[in-house]
């Protein structure tokens, strides 16, 4: 968590170096960041069960990536659901990465103006509700398997 703290540092020096602004306060602005640790720390917790039940860095690796790019994807983060034929616009708008993305623009000001719906309106809950939700499956299931690492 502490490079990903610092990476996001790194990334806000460097856009308001470009010319970046946030329009709402430094505590939206706080938030907004802590919202995008708190599903690194989420995300993490796959990475960690995934890890330890792959048995090989390289295959955990490997399947880490596999499932990356296309959850990345599948969210509204390069595109707006609405653009996107129905079903994979309800893919996206599901996914917690679209949550995490709509929330944060939000907060930093700087939304996308095309995004809308319940969803888009409930972004900020579903930004906390949905690491939350990832944290209390993985989390467990890392305990568990690196107990079973142990025997």
């Amino acid at each position: 968590m502490v490079s990903s703290t610092v990476e996001i540092a790194i990334l806000v020096i460097g856009g308001l170096l470009l010319g970046w602004r946030t329009t709402n306060s430094p505590l939206a602005g706080i938030i907004a960041v802590a919202l995008l640790l708190w599903l690194r720390f989420a995300v993490l917790w796959v990475g960690i069960f995934l890890g330890l039940t792959v048995g090989r860095h390289e295959g955990a690796t490997v399947l880490v990536q596999i499932l990356v790019w296309p959850v990345g994807f599948l969210s509204d983060v390069f595109a707006a659901p609405e653009l996107m034929p129905d079903w994979l616009g309800t893919i996206a708008a599901w996914n917690p990465i679209s949550a995490t993305a709509t929330a944060v623009r939000e907060l930093f000001g700087n939304p996308t103006g095309v995004t809308g719906g319940w969803l888009a309106d409930a972004s900020l809950f579903a930004a906390i509700a949905w690491p939350l939700a990832i944290t209390a499956v993985f989390l467990p299931l890392s305990a568990r398997a690196y107990r079973r690492l142990r025997r």
